[in-house]
């Protein structure tokens, strides 16, 4: 059976825009196209029903950051071509496109020692390598020598990748990425107790 992006978002409980984010970066496999409507399996929204919660209670620290992104488009920066996730992007290229800039308390992000970077309320990727940052002329922080500890490509299955690194990272990849972290903020980066 073949849902509609209305129906799907309906299931899922979630705004159409929000459902469509999934979409455009990528990581529903499956769907098909009927002139301009775009058909998801209903084994997929199932699927997606069933992710479970970040276990943020086995982080270290009370508190942690989540970077809220939406599917990735293209810039025009220095040092970058695209800014946000899609899982059709090479690791370089989301590595450059999630390591800033936000306005954010960067010592509380690095003091989580993790930040899990979430699209339409998923955990797609994660960052680690948080201990320094910069600060540009606007306010704005970026964290550059954060390291990518694994992203997704395919939400459903899940399908995760985890690059070379060390092995805490992969640890933290694993228990974090697929999972549920909804969050809200007025801006991209937002705060979680990992005590609740």
């Amino acid at each position: 059976m073949l849902l509609t992006t209305g129906q799907a978002s309906e299931a899922l409980g979630c705004a159409i825009t929000t459902f469509r984010r999934l979409i455009h970066a990528e990581l529903l496999p499956g769907l098909s196209h009927r002139g301009v409507r775009v058909m998801t399996p209903l084994e997929t929204v199932q699927a997606l029903t069933t992710r479970k919660a970040a276990p943020l209670h086995r982080l270290p620290g009370g508190e942690v950051a989540v970077l809220r992104v939406d599917a990735a488009r293209p810039v025009q920066e220095p040092g970058r071509s695209w800014i946000g996730f899609s899982a059709a992007l090479p690791p370089e290229a989301i590595l450059k496109a999630l390591r800033g800039w936000w306005r954010c308390d960067p010592a509380s992000v690095a003091a989580g020692g993790v930040l899990p970077v979430t699209l339409s309320g998923y955990v797609v990727a994660v960052l680690t390598g948080l201990d320094t940052w910069h600060k540009d002329d606007h306010g704005r922080h970026a964290f550059l020598d954060a390291r990518l500890a694994g992203y997704i490509t395919d939400l459903v299955t899940p399908t995760t990748h985890l690059p070379p690194g060390p092995a805490a990272d992969r640890t933290l990849a694993e228990l974090l990425l697929g999972t549920r972290l909804p969050s809200d903020s007025g801006g991209a980066i937002a705060y979680r107790s990992t005590t609740r």
